[in-house]
This record gives structure tokens, sequence and C-alpha cells, in this order.
């Protein structure tokens, strides 16, 4: 992309994160392992209110979810719960932000990453590389594919050891009330 191209996708990104206080979506996970021949899928449901609230809930091929909360991890893992404090522990915090602002849309912050623009398929596609030496030993890059309207369509996170989670997201609605049981165990 040109300077001029990434400003402007920055500014509809930002522009639509602002105007956008939560989102649920349908999503599909797919999990790729350089010594499997095929990537393990699995799908559920994702909901985001602003401003850190998200819930990753698997519905398929096993029940599971995950809430970031009240600067708080929790985990349902079948029946089985727990919590992590996330204030105690700064590379959870930058992840979680990192998750809130990739789904709400505003990372773009030039402090945190290197970042790199580009068009696949006609679509924007943005890469992030962390400057963090302590959070790229976890994520070597992410990767943001957007729509044209400026909404997050894809998240692809590579892991050092060159395996990745891609992550695509449909059926997303803007906007509409969130019960805050959504955001319970």
């Amino acid at each position: 992309m040109s300077v001029q191209e990434a400003k402007s996708l920055q500014e509809m990104v930002k522009q639509k994160a602002q105007q956008t206080q939560t989102i649920t979506s349908d999503f599909v996970q797919y999990k790729h392992l350089d010594f499997l021949s095929n990537d393990i899928e699995s799908s559920g449901k994702l909901a985001f209110k602003s401003p850190e609230n998200v819930s990753w809930q698997y519905l398929k091929p096993f029940s599971y979810k995950v809430v970031f909360k009240d600067e708080k991890l929790l985990i349902n893992d079948n029946g089985n719960k727990s919590k992590l404090d996330l204030g105690s522990n700064e590379l959870f915090k930058q992840l979680n932000h990192l998750i809130s602002a990739s789904i709400n849309g505003d990372m773009f912050s030039a402090d945190e990453f290197e970042i790199a623009y580009f068009r696949e398929n006609g679509a924007p596609l943005v890469h992030f590389l962390p400057k963090d030496p302590k959070f790229s030993d976890f994520i070597k890059a992410f990767h943001i594919r957007f729509s044209k309207q400026g909404t997050v369509e894809e998240v692809k996170m590579i892991e050092p050891s060159g395996d990745y989670t891609r992550i695509v997201f449909s059926n997303k609605v803007e906007n509409k009330a969130i019960p805050d049981a959504v955001f319970n165990l």
C-alpha cells in the first residue's frame, strides 16, 4: 500500500472503532502445526464490549470459554473453571489489550509494533511485528485482514516456530446490547 492508502485505512479503522461499543461474531479458528497434514479446526462465538471485555466461546469440537474482563482472564474448560489476574502478568495484560484492539480496530500504535501495509486480493492486510522482545518470544507477528469498510475479517497469529493460528470472523453484528452474563463463566 502507498503511504496515503495506509493512512486512509488507519483513519477509517479508528473512526469505525470509535463508533463501535459492542461486537458479536461467529468465528472459525484454524490451528496450523507444521507436523500435521491438516489444520485443527474449531468454531464458536466471540463477544466484545468496550472497553476491554472479550468472550471467546468455543462450541466445536469441544466446549471451552475464555473471558477477558476487569483485568482478569477467566477460563471454563468443560466445567473446570479458573481465574488469572492479568494485572500481575504484563504479557497477558499486553495480550488482552492487543486482542481488544484488534477486535475493535484500534491497534495502530507504532510504539508497540513495526507495522507494514499490503493488499491481498484487493483487501487491506496489515502486518504487526512486536517490538517487545518478551512478547516476540510468544508471538512473532500478527497479520490482520480488514474489510473495505474497515472491520477486522481475519486475524493470523504467527508463533516464532512458524506455526500459526488463523481466526476468520463471520456474521458480525455491531452495537447491539450484549447481556453482562456473556462475560461470566
